[in-house]
């Protein structure tokens, strides 16, 4: 199993440039200790209009940035907002080719449908936002590979054209599919692209129902979109690695878990209701994201969404004592998500257990949101260096080789 970053470009309570230029800088940073450290992939998400959750407005551009301050770590969009009134396929190809060309071939492309607020800013039809995706992955590699390009669609029209620059990497870069569903995990199966998935609480045991629908999405792959099937599964999920569970407490990594999804219902402008319904059913809450887009309703519009009931789930419980801004410690915040899977928090040997509970069911690539919420950036560099000293190791065995070779190559240029 594979380690890469997920990052969102991401800290609570930023009210000023200032403060948004020194997250940008501590980015870059961090991109650097994950180069150094064996991580494979860094990705980046795109999000429009979501301050405090995402400063991730532009990561073609964050990611041009990573490739020139990284050696051998490989840069991930994930993903590209597909509906085409944000992002024409013509635009992404040229993109993403350049990005390969200036990283010297080290450029992974992910696709995403997006919904709710993202939607709404950009005017999208959310009827043929799937069909979209579809399509985009469809004449990307097409773009990339043949002499000349045109297509012509009910979605997407372009005369013929050479389309350049080319990416560095034959037949192309890896292609991905972010996926929430069971439809669209198969869906990127049959396409014959690697899957992205992103967990948010919901149970190992979810997640691995969502694998094997990917897992018969690739058996029934007869024609996949580009020239090369990637059958890789990732999937995202916090990862805060400590000394100690008292530092680990210290942190604030729980309680800045806690702060991500309470506030993802907010940006994404899903009712904390129907979020808290998916959370105690055990499913992944985004799966909310289109039927509240569908019904336009107002996050928080139900007063008795944020009543506590005696029965109550205790991670719902605290999450509604955020939203109603009660004060939540990190202490009681790291006793209720210490025992979730899906919550890679404490010292090595409680993270080593935790994932490899993700190697166990089938995970290829195990995408770690390391900054997210309060935690301080010296507790984010020191978490990448412990991850990279005492797990990579022991649950990616070829990233030692990696390491091994990246040396021997940096020795070798220093000597000319």
């Amino acid at each position: 199993m594979k380690f890469d970053i997920f990052c969102e470009i991401q800290r609570a309570s930023i009210s000023t440039a200032e403060q948004e230029r020194t997250l940008l800088s501590d980015t870059l940073e961090e991109a650097r200790t994950a180069d150094r450290n064996g991580f494979d992939i860094w990705w980046q998400v795109e999000h429009h209009g979501a301050p405090e959750f995402s400063y991730s407005s532009a990561p073609e551009v964050v990611l041009t940035a990573i490739a020139m301050n990284t050696r051998r770590l490989r840069v991930g969009h994930a993903g590209v907002l597909a509906p085409f009134r944000i992002n024409g396929p013509l635009r992404v190809a040229e993109r993403g080719a350049m990005l390969d060309v200036l990283s010297n071939g080290r450029f992974e492309l992910g696709m995403a449908k997006t919904g709710g607020k993202e939607w709404d800013t950009f005017g999208c039809n959310p009827e043929t936002a799937r069909d979209e995706l579809r399509e985009a992955l469809q004449v990307i590699p097409k773009m990339w590979t043949q002499p000349t390009f045109s297509w012509n669609s009910a979605l997407f029209q372009m005369p013929e054209r050479e389309v350049i620059p080319r990416p560095l990497q034959k037949p192309h870069p890896r292609l991905w599919q972010t996926a929430s569903s069971p439809e669209s995990f198969r869906m990127a199966g049959e396409l014959g692209v690697g899957v992205l998935g992103t967990t948010l609480l919901s149970p190992i045991e979810f997640m691995k129902s969502l694998l094997d629908e990917y897992d018969a999405g690739i058996a029934a792959c007869e024609q996949p979109v580009g020239q090369a099937v990637n059958n890789q599964k990732g999937v995202f999920t916090f990862v805060h690695v400590a000394e100690s569970r008292r530092q680990a407490i210290e942190s604030g990594a729980a309680w800045s878990a806690l702060w991500y999804v309470h506030f993802a219902a907010i940006a994404f402008a899903v009712p904390r209701s129907v979020w808290y319904d998916q959370i105690r059913a055990g499913i992944n809450p985004h799966l909310a994201r289109k039927a509240a887009y569908n019904s336009r309703a107002i996050v928080g519009d139900d007063p008795t969404s944020l009543e506590i009931t005696p029965d109550e789930l205790p991670t719902i419980v605290l999450l509604k004592r955020l939203a109603r801004g009660d004060e939540v410690s990190n202490e009681e915040a790291h006793e209720v998500l210490e025992h979730l899977d899906s919550v890679i928090i404490g010292d090595p040997d409680l993270c080593r257990r935790k994932m490899e509970k993700y190697r166990s069911i089938g995970v290829d690539r195990l995408m770690c949101l390391m900054q997210f919420g309060r935690i301080p950036h010296e507790a984010v560099l020191r978490s990448l260096c412990l991850t990279g000293e005492h797990l990579i190791p022991v649950l990616d065995g070829a990233a030692v080789a990696r390491a091994k070779q990246s040396g021997l190559r940096e020795q070798h240029a220093a000597r000319i």
